[in-house]
């Protein structure tokens, strides 16, 4: 299951901003709000789902319609070729994707309690599934030479459609929850809200959100800086030209290296610092992009790849420790939601929106991009996050 989940993912994520530049000519601003789907979707759909899979429906039976309707949704996207239709296509398919990522993890940890084993042990080889579904998901959509044309959505379209079939053969997850049961006020999450009392977690969602912002500049402009490099001749036949999808999977393989580290930076560390390295990670990212290119400083372009799994890595799952530590049982669901809603909803927003605003400032009359003070302003970004978070940010002392 988590295979094929990150590899519908993996066909699209990292590439789609290519095939909007290159071949539908899109600009800055306008990829920018087709990847702003995902976080409008994020805010709206995963609580609504979460509510019809506890209230109503099986939630296997839901995940199988999210992914089906889906695939429908992206055949129809390589039929589109205005922004306006693409943006409105590509929104209603975020809102069928975007809670597949909670139904799958809630089947996950249902069906390994019901089997009687450890969540926490036996459930991260599974998830790490899902890093190679999208390895190789980016590897082929490279390898095939989609990363500017609709095939990838192709690709994808089929495999959320086969993910919809599968999700049909795995154990029940039927609805556990009367409706009377739970409150308006714990449905929408509001009973979390009262967490924002607290300076401390004030300052976390905060961070987690401009956190978040920075993650979707590289997901919607990776690619698109790469595959720039083919303008210039000293650059067309390298292999940052000819596979910039395997280039970029070195992130996802550091990732799931960083993942099996966590445990030995926290306990080293504290879960401060280990989030603090997540914020420095990003500067480094995107400092390294700047001065970066596929020839002479070619080291520069590995090097942003592998500290993206620290970047990515010790905020979010530290992040969600600490409100594990932070929280009382009553409202803890609604705390890691709000994290989420933070990250992936309006962190989402803000990054796409705000780095399609700062690539079209750096983009001249000719349609020629100052990719270096692009990616510097971002590391700037990056640098003072990590400077407000040193010092105004406070953890209490806890052994973890």
């Amino acid at each position: 299951m988590y295979y094929l989940q990150f590899f519908i993912w993996g066909s699209w994520l990292t590439s789609l901003g290519v095939y909007l530049d290159r071949t539908l000519h899109f600009d800055g601003s306008q990829i920018a709000s087709v990847f702003a789907t995902m976080g409008i979707a994020a805010i709206i759909m995963p609580p609504l789902m979460g509510v019809i899979a506890d209230k109503w429906v099986n939630a296997e039976r839901l995940l199988s319609v999210c992914h089906i309707i889906g695939g429908v949704f992206l055949f129809l996207q390589t039929y589109i070729t205005s922004f306006s239709s693409f943006f409105w296509i590509m929104l209603l398919y975020n809102m069928m994707y975007m809670p597949t990522l909670s139904l799958a993890s809630s089947l996950s940890y249902n069906t390994l309690k019901n089997k009687e084993l450890d969540v926490v042990t036996d459930f991260p080889p599974i998830r790490i599934w899902g890093t190679i579904g999208f390895i190789s998901a980016m590897w082929l959509v490279d390898l095939c030479g989609w990363t500017s044309m609709k095939y990838q959505l192709h690709l994808a379209a089929v495999f959320s459609v086969a993910c919809g079939l599968f999700a049909l053969t795995l154990p029940k997850y039927m609805p556990i929850k009367s409706l009377e049961k739970t409150s308006i006020r714990s449905f929408l999450g509001i009973d979390a809200l009262q967490l924002l009392k607290n300076y401390r977690m004030s300052l976390f969602f905060l961070f987690s959100m401009l956190i978040g912002a920075a993650l979707q500049i590289t997901n919607t402009f990776g690619q698109p800086f790469l595959s720039d490099f083919a303008n210039n001749p000293l650059y067309k036949d390298s292999f940052t030209i000819k596979h910039p999808g395997i280039l970029t999977s070195i992130s996802q393989i550091s990732e799931a290296l960083f993942i099996l580290a966590i445990p030995f930076f926290l306990k080293r560390f504290g879960i401060k610092t280990v989030m603090l390295m997540s914020i420095v990670g990003w500067f480094f990212r995107f400092g390294l992009f700047g001065i970066s290119n596929p020839n002479e400083n070619f080291i520069f372009l590995i090097l942003s790849m592998i500290v993206y799994g620290m970047a990515f890595d010790f905020f979010n799952v530290s992040g969600s420790l600490f409100i594990e530590q932070e929280t009382s049982p009553q409202i803890r669901a609604s705390a890691q939601g709000m994290f989420i809603f933070m990250i992936n909803g309006v962190g989402t927003i803000i990054g796409t929106k705000g780095s399609g605003w700062v690539v079209d400032y750096f983009t001249d009359q000719d349609g020629i991009r100052n990719w270096q003070m692009i990616w510097f302003s971002f590391a700037l970004y990056s640098l003072i996050l990590a400077i407000l978070f040193a010092f105004l940010f406070r953890v209490k002392k806890t052994k973890l």
